[in-house]
């Protein structure tokens, strides 16, 4: 009789349970994939059809989904490709992906991340009820040749320091909610998708250990320790098979690292699959290909070609219900399904609460971004900081010193501030300064004559000042645009410049490495920063008179010549590219970067001089700051395998520390070493292996200014 109450009472508070929601999948305390199978249930055909695009919304069932985004550097609601529809709304604009990168900061970009997811939630939620809660970000492509077009949109030519960066992002954007995410991260693009010229219809061609090493090692880590569960697929193909349709998306990304949400297409990809890469009869048969490829959401038209395919029987319903799980995963994670008091997130927005892009913490949190990007690249002569009571004139050279542009990736920011503006409000009526745009060089001259400094601040357009396709100036890049030249055509400007007076800072805001070998040779003082800061002239002004050291380092290997770089296409990087192949000396090394600071090396020291795989090695060393200012110093440690059976890089990083030190002091910094990260792919094996041997432990402040040595064994 107990056991029969004893059930009773379980079946009343279950349909109590349930009672309260009109269908089952709305109930937040069933299983996630029961849920999915209600929902797929009470579908209909043509709202399957729908939900295939980037609105999977289910209204008649009552469920608002939420569609994209784009979010490289800031949430966009505007900006020069005009993302926000239907109204633009003013965002934090952080530095572009690059300039992120050259932090070497992975708490700054996460921080960057929660600003922008933040800001997300507020314009979905708030009253502009306008954008998206899936980012299309991080871009985790991977900058192997900087004549690339979209190299602004990636972290550099290192895919295990790409990783880190990725992971940190994605953590930034899903927030620490242990069942909510804040907003979901979708990747880009996977994968090999590093050239813009003839990238609908060309084939990155490479063999099995760069896949896994090297070109999908920054998907793979943003899958597994990130934790994203959405990426894009790319519009190249892999040895020959595009990757809209290869094989690997579910073989590989889902079978193997457990992706189980969004597999999108890049936009018209769909359609190119028949009008550039040829691949199939007809857009039945395509639609076909990319849904049974594991494709759950099109960024195209698509739905003539899924019908088309359902009609002739390529397709059938279940093939649409094995594909759509995936979104409605997302849409689950990102709490679209359950009531708004159980999401955390889901009170962003409300109550009237003030536009968070004008607050002074998202201020604060960009020009701090902004200062740690800036990479002093030289510094002759203690030429910079500037003294400011001596100075009585400055010659402000240059169109960007008057702008701050922004990519076609960004949003548009509530303000800007140029240096420009930011020489005037800071050194006001004590120092005289006259600006020339550059546009007439006999200008730029004679105010450079007259003054005690010029700055000459020069560098690319991020949309090439043209229409799509264009770009008129031969150094400059952008998407659908690989750059002709690595030379940077204002260097004749600041020649001129320099002819005139002597005394001559240039600032390089850049979106890629240029081979700047006059500028280098003869300018005392060199600045690089990227594009699309709204703090650009604060964080500038700030190194440029001392009241920031800077510390940033390059995320790429910068040559003297293009003739230094392998054809655009050859895409197997053992070929003499990035610093872990080439053997040409560089005009900046990867992870260069000088300070105001000198900083010192010793004591080297490990934990164990033979381990396991596996194991972690901590490797200390002492930094001394022997400078008369504090500052960052950015710690980087490299290996190099001395008996390995297979080509190795010459040197690969695998642990950096950005640390301050106070001025005359000296610190311990702790750097750990996975000796799992040591594992070179066996492609007969189809495995990662960890070989015996002697590893070689390098220390210091670049891939080239090495400090300290030592040689551990992997047992």
């Amino acid at each position: 009789m107990k056991i029969i109450i004893l059930l009773t009472s379980i079946i009343i508070l279950s349909f109590s349970a349930f009672s309260q929601y009109k269908y089952p999948f709305q109930n937040p305390n069933m299983d996630t994939e029961a849920r999915i199978d209600n929902l797929l249930s009470l579908m209909t055909l043509d709202e399957k059809v729908s939900s295939l695009s980037t609105n999977p919304d289910v209204l008649r069932l009552g469920l608002k989904g939420t569609g994209h985004v784009e979010g490289l550097h800031g949430l966009t609601q505007g900006g020069p490709a005009k993302w926000g529809h239907p109204k633009l709304i003013y965002t934090t604009t952080f530095p572009q992906s690059i300039g992120l990168a050259q932090t070497w900061d992975t708490a700054a970009i996460k921080k960057a991340a929660q600003i922008e997811a933040y800001e997300t939630r507020y314009v979905f939620q708030s009253n502009y009820k306008q954008g998206g809660l899936v980012v299309r970000a991080p871009n985790a492509d991977i900058g192997r040749d900087i004549r690339w077009g979209r190299t602004e949109e990636c972290y550099g030519e290192d895919a295990w320091f790409n990783a880190q960066m990725v992971v940190q992002f994605i953590k930034g954007l899903q927030g620490s909610d242990s069942k909510y995410w804040m907003t979901a991260s979708l990747m880009k693009h996977f994968m090999a998708n590093s050239n813009e010229n003839s990238r609908d219809s060309s084939s990155s061609n490479f063999n099995e250990r760069l896949f896994r090493e090297y070109y999908s090692y920054p998907f793979y880590k943003g899958i597994k320790e990130g934790g994203s569960r959405a990426y894009m697929a790319s519009y190249n193909a892999y040895n020959g098979t595009p990757m809209t349709i290869h094989p690997m998306l579910k073989k590989i990304t889902v079978d193997e690292w457990g992706q189980n949400g969004i597999i999108c297409t890049d936009g018209g990809a769909y359609r190119l699959l028949y009008s550039a890469h040829h691949q199939y009869a007809d857009m039945n048969l395509t639609a076909e290909a990319c849904i049974k490829a594991g494709i759950n959401q099109f960024l195209d038209r698509y739905r003539e070609g899924v019908y088309g395919a359902l009609a002739n029987g390529y397709l059938d319903e279940s093939d649409l219900d094995d594909v759509l799980r995936g979104v409605y995963r997302v849409m689950i994670k990102l709490g679209q399904l359950d009531p708004d008091e159980l999401v955390p997130y889901k009170s962003i927005g409300k109550n009237n609460e003030p536009e968070p892009w004008n607050s002074e913490k998202h201020k604060k949190s960009v020009l701090e971004l902004t200062k740690k990007s800036i990479v002093l690249l030289k510094n002759e002569n203690r030429t910079l900081p500037l003294n400011q009571s001596n100075l009585k004139s400055i010659a402000v050279i240059g169109e960007l010193a008057d702008t701050v542009m922004l990519d076609w990736y960004s949003g548009t920011p509530p303000y800007n501030i140029t240096l420009l503006e930011a020489l005037k409000t800071n050194l006001g009526s004590q120092c005289s300064i006259k600006y020339e745009q550059n546009n007439n060089y006999n200008s730029a001259v004679e105010i450079a004559q007259n003054a005690d400094i010029a700055i000459v601040m020069v560098g690319n357009n991020p949309t090439c000042g043209a229409g799509w396709k264009q770009c008129p100036t031969p150094s400059d890049g952008k998407e659908a645009v690989d750059r002709k030249s690595i030379e940077l055509e204002q260097e004749a400007l600041i020649q001129r410049v320099y002819k005139a007076n002597p005394n001559t800072i240039v600032i390089l805001q850049s979106s890629f490495p240029y081979a700047i070998n006059w500028t280098n040779q003869n300018i005392p003082a060199i600045l690089h920063i990227t594009h699309n800061s709204q703090e650009t002239g604060n964080a500038l002004f700030d190194v440029l008179f001392g009241h920031y050291n800077p510390a940033g380092r390059l995320v790429q290997t910068w040559p003297t010549s293009i003739d230094h770089l392998p054809p655009m296409l050859d895409y197997d990087i053992t070929k003499g590219r990035t610093y872990m192949y080439s053997t040409h000396k560089p005009l900046y090394e990867f992870g260069f970067g000088l300070s105001y600071s000198t900083f010192t090396y010793n004591n080297l020291k490990v934990n164990k001089l033979k381990a396991q795989p596996g194991e972690i090695i901590t490797v200390t060393v002492d930094v001394k700051n022997n400078g008369s200012i504090d500052g960052d110093e950015v710690v980087q440690l490299y290996v190099s395998h001395l008996s390995s059976s297979v080509e190795r890089p010459i040197k690969e990083l695998k642990a950096f520390n950005r640390i301050n030190i106070k001025q005359g002091k000296k610190v311990s910094v702790k750097l750990n070493l996975n000796t799992s990260e040591l594992a070179y792919w066996d492609s007969t094996a189809k495995k990662f292996i960890v070989e015996k041997g002697e590893i070689k432990l390098l220390i210091g402040s670049s891939s080239e200014d090495i400090q300290q040595t030592t040689t551990i064994f992997i047992e």
